[in-house]
């Protein structure tokens, strides 16, 4: 595992005001040079609308902003004489949302879907109203896969038929021979990733339904918390399945996100979910060095089980070398490393959960054969989707999935570059989830994931948390509807058989409902001590 050496994030005097260097400066520093007025948001807002100009749209053209918010730069000039306090304690902050994310302005919301390219919102998602209660800029719409990447079958991570691909900036430039990144930015919040990695705002919000926040955040060497299901109100944001839909923050330190994490999770009425949540006053309280010490990390793996470990035993030997010294940090750190396999009924799954599709995705690999989704997904999509067009979105014509797939047709040359089976298997779906297939898929997915598989593990080794290579465990957790950290690991290379520039690793620590606090004290104590952020080469101000 390479160290690079810690960068100054400290912001750097440029006349009058201050300019943060944004490929390495955390929020929170931002956030204390607004309060102390050695910075303004609108010279913060024009800083991210350079970096957006230099390298979004210019140089590398990274892609990772759909579109920007035309009102960013008068939302900001009306905060620059508010400064972050307990009240408004993001006063001033740029943020990019996930464009699957409802905003009542003049935006479009549009999940990267033509079909839905002039859809406005009724009004903001309730996690915007939080955002902009607390003072941040709404700086615009980030770039993701389209619909969350329930399109199709091997859409590739960061595409959508509106906002087209998403690059990783750490490997911008190397392309398949269908023009698909070799090294993907993660899906589905690729651009919400890659904007926090390549200093195109101070932090940003993604969604995950099954790895669409921990992918990414591993892949951009960024920090990110899945939410247990039910800390964030989902009300608003473009769904797949209401049962482990979840937005999260995506930033570049743990801090950052605990902090974003204290505005984004409050009960809704719109989301009747969140009236089960518990959280702390404050995520971001108790964050320590120390706080590793005597804690009892599950490493699913066991050298005596080897064809029962899909987390490590898959890993390429850089990835398995940054592993190994990732483990070293924690037990230096005066963790007890508790080596033991996942249950296989945990992490395998139970019969009827997943539904034969035809792949006939042109551009696919695998075109032809059976892939094999969820059927949780499938059969909570029309429900979920029919809902938001009905509730949310205005100025369109579109109201049900049977319009989109319809439009879609009637598009096809330019909506339909990677097909869309998913989402002719999900129409086909009677949307009322009435079936009883749905019914049992739903409930053997929280059989395994949960009473045979987390809560088993955790329970027989006494554990504080679960550790994942990059975003391995996210399927485990995301059935149980659990939470996971991402926190920067390292760097490897290679991919798909070819050489590549290093590029980032993360590490996940999972665990219980509402352990969101414990995970991110855990993920800080290593943070702190392997130091292993550091932002895209090539991204210098120009």
């Amino acid at each position: 595992m390479k160290k690079p050496a810690r960068r100054n994030a400290s912001l750097a005097v440029a006349g009058a005001q201050v300019e943060p260097q944004l490929e390495d400066a955390p929020m929170s520093d931002i956030i204390d040079a607004l309060a102390a007025g050695r910075v303004t948001a609108t010279a913060l807002t024009k800083a991210c609308l350079a970096r957006i100009e230099a390298f979004d749209r210019n140089g590398p053209m990274l892609n990772a902003v759909r579109a920007l918010n035309p009102d960013a730069l008068a939302i900001a000039g009306k905060l620059d004489g508010t400064r972050p306090s307990a009240k408004r304690p993001l006063a001033g902050v740029p943020i990019l949302l996930k464009d699957n994310i409802a905003t009542g302005d003049r935006q479009p919301t549009t999940a990267g879907s033509l079909a839905l390219e002039s859809a406005r919102a009724r009004g903001d998602a309730t996690l915007v109203k939080l955002l902009r209660k607390a003072g941040a800029v709404i700086l615009g719409k980030a770039n993701l896969t389209e619909f969350a990447n329930i399109l199709a079958t091997d859409m590739p991570s960061g595409y959508s038929s509106l906002g087209g691909q998403v690059k990783n900036p750490y490997v911008p430039t190397l392309l398949d021979d269908r023009g698909i990144p070799v090294v993907d930015p993660g899906g589905s919040s690729s651009g919400s990733a890659v904007a926090v990695a390549a200093g195109l705002c101070t932090a940003s919000i993604g969604t995950e339904t099954s790895g669409s926040l921990l992918h990414p955040a591993s892949r951009n060497g960024i920090v990110t918390v899945k939410p247990t299901v039910g800390l964030i109100s989902r009300a608003g944001i473009v769904p797949i399945a209401h049962s482990r839909d979840t937005a999260g923050p995506m930033t570049r330190t743990v801090r950052d996100a605990a902090i974003l994490l204290n505005v984004l999770a409050a009960e809704d009425p719109l989301d009747p979910v969140t009236e089960r949540q518990r959280r702390p006053a404050d995520y971001a309280a108790d964050l320590a060095r120390d706080a590793m010490k005597g804690a009892r990390i599950g490493v699913p793996s066991d050298s005596a089980d080897p064809l029962n470990n899909p987390y490590y035993g898959k890993l390429p030997p850089d990835g398995a070398r940054l592993m190994a010294e990732v483990i070293k940090v924690l037990e230096d750190l005066g963790a007890v490393i508790v080596r033991a396999a996942m249950p296989t009924a945990g992490w395998i799954g139970g019969p009827g959960t997943t539904m034969p599709v035809l792949n006939r995705n042109p551009l696919s690999r695998n075109k032809g054969n059976l892939a094999t989704p969820p059927i949780v997904f499938l059969y909570e999509l029309k429900h979920d989707l029919n809902l938001y067009l009905r509730d949310w979105a205005t100025n369109t014509d579109i109201k049900t999935i049977a319009d989109i797939v319809a439009f879609n047709e009637a598009h096809a040359e330019k909506a339909l570059r990677f097909g869309q089976d998913l989402f002719l298997a999900a129409n086909n779906t009677r949307g009322d989830l009435s079936e009883r297939e749905y019914r049992s898929a739903r409930a053997m997915d929280l059989l395994s994931a949960r009473t045979r598989g987390m809560d088993a593990y955790m329970n027989q080794h006494r554990l504080d948390a679960v550790l994942f290579p990059g975003a391995t465990g996210a399927v485990i957790a995301a059935k149980a509807g659990y939470p996971s950290v991402m926190v920067p690991g390292g760097f490897v290379s290679g991919a798909d058989g070819k050489d590549t520039p290093d590029y980032p690793l993360g590490v996940a620590f999972a665990g219980r409902a509402w352990s969101e606090h414990k995970l991110l004290r855990l993920a800080y104590a290593y943070e702190q001590a392997s130091n292993m952020r550091k932002a895209p080469p090539g991204l210098r101000a120009p």
